[in-house]
């Protein structure tokens, strides 16, 4: 881990700042597209023409052109030009931010989240999680992260099965989104052929998109059904904890894209959570999740170790078990790596 410069950390703060100020007052000349004319029998009428995830394209009939429509066809012209002005500005922060070292993503993930967040999974709540979460974190919390805990071609978008708020309308079909992107998407097959596909995966690329929700209670350990996307989600322990109070951040692409991530405190407990819970033959993964934890960490305990200390009281408010396998899993980190498995563990003894 290294700390990046002051100007790199600033550029992305105003990255950040202008794309949720882009987000909150979203408008007619945020859609992407525009009005077309058709002549039907000596008769002009307007459609209009839009991109769907993925780059394909759709018309929408609006009517016989008139006064009425001609007003709207101008504002949407104008607020047009307006939002254009604000993504070139957006791509020149994010190609400033390219050459200054910031952490960016592949281009294969970033497209397709890309597609997600402009069919509305994180304005309902959806939020990334995993490997392509610790990336963005890198770059929210000003430092780039090292060595091969960064590497992954699995997105992983965990959400509540219902959302508190009601977005009258919206919805995220996400099979419609990833089928949309033809890349060669394909829902994976569970066990049992009666539960519903999880994971969407392109043949042959390793690239696979996942959907994960919190298990709670008695709740049967099957998939469960996530109307507003259209799609099952995988229920997982220890989850809730994770996604509650998520943050915005901003994927590095050619351009910038807004998602959700998990709060960082709640990151770095959780990999060390989920990492006792790794069977001996998932190795590998074990030892990512406990890299990534340490590293969050030390960023962590360097900047804002309030953070972490808030963190840790609500997982003693679930129980003993839940401190026991963080207390556990900073001591497998110390035996894989003793510098930062000491600075981990000797933040945690400082906890009561």
């Amino acid at each position: 881990m290294e700390r990046m410069p002051v100007e790199i950390q600033t550029l992305y703060a105003e990255l950040l700042e202008r794309l949720s100020y882009l987000e909150a007052r979203r408008s007619i000349g945020s859609l992407s597209g525009s009005f077309v004319t058709k002549v039907v029998n000596g008769v002009i009428y307007y459609y209009f023409q839009y991109s769907v995830p993925g780059g394909g394209k759709q018309q929408i009939y609006i009517g016989r052109k008139e006064k009425v429509l001609d007003k709207i066809v101008e504002r949407y012209r104008e607020a047009r030009k307006s939002f254009e002005e604000e993504v070139s500005g957006i791509e020149r922060l994010c190609a400033l931010l390219r050459a200054g070292g910031a952490m960016t993503m592949d281009s294969p993930s970033a497209r397709v989240l890309k597609a997600l967040a402009d069919g509305g999974v994180f304005r309902l709540n959806g939020v990334l999680i995993g490997t392509h979460a610790f990336l963005v974190l890198g770059n929210l919390l000003g430092v780039r992260w090292t060595g091969a805990s960064m590497r992954t071609q699995d997105i992983d978008i965990a959400t509540e099965t219902t959302i508190s708020i009601a977005i009258p309308g919206l919805r995220a079909d996400v099979p419609s989104i990833l089928e949309a992107l033809e890349m060669g998407f394909l829902p994976v097959p569970k066990l049992n052929p009666r539960h519903p596909s999880t994971s969407f995966m392109v043949r042959g690329k390793g690239l696979r998109v996942d959907l994960l929700t919190p298990l709670r209670g008695s709740q049967g350990k099957g998939p469960l059904w996530i109307p507003r996307l259209n799609a099952a989600a995988q229920p997982l322990r220890f989850l809730d904890f994770l996604i509650t109070q998520p943050v915005r951040g901003v994927v590095i692409d050619g351009d910038g894209i807004l998602v959700n991530v998990p709060e960082p405190a709640r990151f770095a407990l959780h990999k060390l959570i989920v990492a006792g819970e790794r069977g001996v033959a998932m190795h590998t993964r074990r030892e990512k999740d406990l890299r990534q934890a340490g590293q969050v960490f030390l960023a962590l305990i360097e900047e804002h170790p309030e953070d972490l200390r808030i963190a840790w009281e609500e997982t003693k408010k679930r129980g003993k078990g839940w401190t026991r396998r963080i207390r556990e899993a900073a001591s497998a980190l110390r035996k894989m790596d003793p510098l930062v498995g000491e600075r981990v563990s000797t933040f945690l003894s400082s906890l009561r």
